[in-house]
């Protein structure tokens, strides 16, 4: 048997592998430069562009918890046009695709950096975080409600022809409503889950660990609610999916394919180990030789088959 196929194709974008990095603990990449091997990523996604810088969060910003991470950092990055003066011509020069996180607190924020990044060499795709505040709304995430959450795909949607993933919070009632709606306003995939929102407590200071009270949970403990809600929006729309949240082998990375995702992403995980996106693609090549499969799209929801 020859060596097993791990190209897929995520909403378009064409992947040398199925692993990517998550937006955040990677950064723009460069940080890890004399740390990864990037050929095993299939793709980048960068941390979080808005357009004008963000400041982020008061510290602290981040905190262990069992089989987790605690992040309040706020989105905080230099803006849209440092990022594409000091950090897009070193991603560019990269072998993995580049997708850009954008973020924004209101509608024409978004539609501000979708639109300076359309036809911009080395841009491959976008993903819109929607866990923002809708500061126009009073401060609830754009994400957590399908009206507001198909809005600002809309919107970006009408001023970009780049592949458009939409990153979905976990925070919500029901996944399936989120996801068909922006499905429904032009998404080409979604990637979940966003962090989970938590907090912790200082019991020496008697006062919350983190400066912004709250903060997102990542990390291992995440995986079975991230691997629940790959699940359940699989059985809800018709475009492929990133699963993300606590992978940090490939039998977890094989989890979420089997679930419904065409690809996943590491986040977290690449803290303590850069060496995680290799063994990723290494294991799942092995499970694939080992079971006779040659191309991992075989496996893409193969755990749904046959369950109601």
């Amino acid at each position: 048997m020859d060596e097993p196929c791990l190209n897929v194709n995520l909403a378009g974008i064409e992947l040398k592998t199925p692993v990517l990095a998550a937006s955040g603990p990677f950064g723009y990449g460069r940080e890890y430069n004399d740390l990864v091997d990037f050929k095993a990523f299939g793709g980048i996604i960068v941390k979080g562009v808005s357009a004008e810088p963000w400041k982020g969060n008061p510290p602290p910003r981040l905190a262990e918890t069992a089989c987790g991470l605690l992040n309040s950092v706020g989105l905080q990055n230099p803006g849209l046009t440092y990022f594409l003066e000091q950090e897009l011509p070193f991603l560019k020069n990269l072998e993995p695709r580049i997708i850009v996180n954008i973020v924004g607190c209101s509608v024409e924020e978004y539609v501000s950096v979708a639109s300076t990044l359309d036809g911009r060499p080395g841009v491959d795709g976008l993903e819109i975080n929607i866990s923002c505040p809708n500061l126009k709304a009073g401060g609830p995430a754009f994400g957590t409600d399908p009206g507001t959450a198909a809005e600002v795909v809309g919107a970006v949607r009408g001023q970009t022809k780049l592949p458009l993933l939409v990153k979905l919070s976990p925070n919500v009632a029901d996944i399936k409503v989120i996801a068909r709606a922006v499905e429904d306003a032009g998404a080409d995939g979604i990637s979940l889950i966003n962090t989970i929102s938590g907090m912790l407590i200082d019991i020496e200071n008697k006062k919350p660990l983190l400066g912004a009270v709250f903060g997102g949970l990542s990390g291992p403990a995440v995986m079975p609610v991230a691997l629940k809600m790959v699940w359940q929006t699989a059985e809800a729309v018709n475009i492929p999916l990133l699963g993300m949240g606590g992978i940090t082998s490939a039998e977890d990375a094989l989890q979420f394919i089997m679930a419904g995702a065409r690809a996943v992403a590491v986040g977290s995980g690449i803290f303590y180990d850069p060496g995680l996106p290799v063994d990723i693609n290494r294991g799942i090549q092995d499970y694939l030789t080992a079971h006779n499969i040659s191309e991992l799209s075989f496996l893409e929801g193969i755990a749904r088959r046959g369950v109601d």
